[in-house]
């Protein structure tokens, strides 16, 4: 099973590397949680909710589907790089790694 490098950032600066398998349908969400970080992912990853949203820094990842963007167009801080972890797939890190940033208007 192949494996990506995620580098996470939070709002103060603070960063960890963790290595999530790919190969299990996983969402960046759901391997978000499960390493402990407090997303709390009200929708359940349907994109209805914007609680797993996060800044995209770095690698190559899948375009925003319409739900997602819809749901994007919803919030006043909106950016470029603003994502739904929810709607990624961890297979879709398609250089194997990524850098982001979680709970971006706490910053």
């Amino acid at each position: 099973m192949q494996q990506v490098q995620v580098s996470v950032f939070d709002h103060s600066g603070f960063s960890e590397v963790h290595s999530f398998p790919t190969g299990m349908g996983l969402s960046l969400m759901e391997a978000l949680k499960a390493a402990g970080y407090p997303i709390e992912a009200i929708c359940g990853g349907l994109a209805l909710c914007a609680s797993c949203r996060l800044d995209w820094l770095e690698g190559s990842v899948s375009e925003p589907n319409d739900a997602e963007l819809d749901m994007l167009d919803t919030l006043p801080d909106n950016q470029s790089c603003s994502r739904l972890a929810c709607q990624i797939r961890l297979e879709s890190l398609y250089d194997g790694r990524a850098s982001i940033r979680l709970n971006p208007s706490k910053s």
